[in-house]
C-alpha cells in the first residue's frame, strides 16, 4: 500500500512538472489570461497599427448588406477626435448605420492600442435614430462600473476568447477567434489569411456573429449564423489610398 502511494505521489509530481513546463515553454495558451488593462501601459495609444483592426485617422470604410432582406449601409470614418477615458486618450471613430436608406443609428466608438499591440475597446455613445433617439446600450470604461475590453489580440490564436466590451446588463460582448486562414472575397477585393472570430453575448444568447478581418485592412465582413438574418462586407476604402486588392495576405 505504501508503495502504490509512493507511486500515485510520483505520478502527480511528473504531471505537475509537465504542466510547467509547457506553459513556461509558451506551448499553451491560456484563453485571455495574459492581457490585463493597465492604464500605465498606454504610452502611444492613439497609434492604433494592430495588423487586423488598424485604425488611421481619415480613413473611412464602407460596408453594404442586408438586414432581414432590407438593404443596409454602414459608413464607418477614423476621424482626427479623441476623447480621454480614464486618463488615456482615445480615437473616436464615428459610425453611422442605415437601412433600406434611413439613418438608423449614429454612433461615437472610442479605441485605444497598448505597448503590445492590444487594441481596446473603451467604450462607446450610441443613438438610436429609429427609436426616439434613445442611448441604450451606451457604455464608457471606468462609469457605472464599465469595464474597458479586447477588439483585437495583438498575437491572436485560435480558441482564445476575451470581453470585447463589459457594462453589466447593457454591454456585455464577446469574441472567439476560429480561424487565421480563412479566404473570402468582398466587393473590396480577395483576401487570405483573414481571422475569423465567433461574437457573441449572454445578453442575447440566441445570437451569434462570425467577423472577418484581412490584415492591414480591418473588419471586411459580417455575417449573422444564429437568431438574425445580417450580412455586411467592405465595399470601398477612402482616404488612405488603397486601391482594391486581390488575394491579398
Amino acid at each position: 500500500m505504501v508503495a502504490k502511494a509512493l507511486k500515485v505521489l510520483l505520478f502527480g509530481a511528473i504531471n505537475l512538472t509537465f504542466i510547467v513546463l509547457l506553459l513556461n515553454s509558451g506551448g499553451l495558451h491560456i484563453q485571455g489570461a495574459s492581457i490585463e488593462f493597465d492604464k500605465s501601459n498606454f504610452s502611444n495609444p492613439l497609434e492604433i497599427n494592430n495588423k487586423y483592426f488598424p485604425l488611421k485617422p481619415g480613413t473611412t470604410m464602407i460596408y453594404e448588406g442586408k438586414s432581414e432582406d432590407e438593404p443596409t449601409r454602414d459608413v464607418f470614418v477614423v476621424s482626427n477626435d479623441t476623447k480621454e477615458i480614464m486618463g488615456i486618450p482615445t480615437r473616436v471613430v464615428h459610425d453611422d448605420a442605415y437601412v433600406n436608406e434611413e439613418h438608423e443609428e449614429t454612433t461615437n466608438d472610442w479605441f485605444a492600442q497598448d505597448d503590445q499591440g492590444n487594441v481596446w475597446y473603451m467604450g462607446e455613445y450610441t443613438t438610436d435614430l429609429s427609436n426616439k433617439g434613445s442611448h441604450e446600450g451606451s457604455w464608457e470604461a471606468g462609469v457605472k462600473g464599465a469595464k474597458a475590453g479586447i477588439i483585437m489580440e495583438a498575437d491572436p490564436k485560435v480558441d482564445d476568447t476575451y470581453n470585447q466590451e463589459f457594462l453589466k446588463g447593457v454591454a456585455e460582448d464577446k469574441g472567439t477567434i476560429l480561424s487565421l486562414d480563412e479566404k473570402i472575397t468582398v466587393p473590396y477585393g480577395t483576401f487570405s489569411n483573414v481571422l475569423k472570430t465567433k461574437d457573441f453575448s449572454p445578453l442575447e444568447p440566441d445570437i451569434v456573429e462570425n467577423k472577418f478581418y484581412a490584415q492591414n485592412i480591418g473588419e471586411i465582413k459580417a455575417l449573422s449564423v444564429k437568431g438574425e438574418s445580417e450580412v455586411e462586407s467592405l465595399v470601398q476604402i477612402n482616404g488612405t489610398g488603397n486601391s482594391n486588392s486581390s488575394d491579398t495576405n
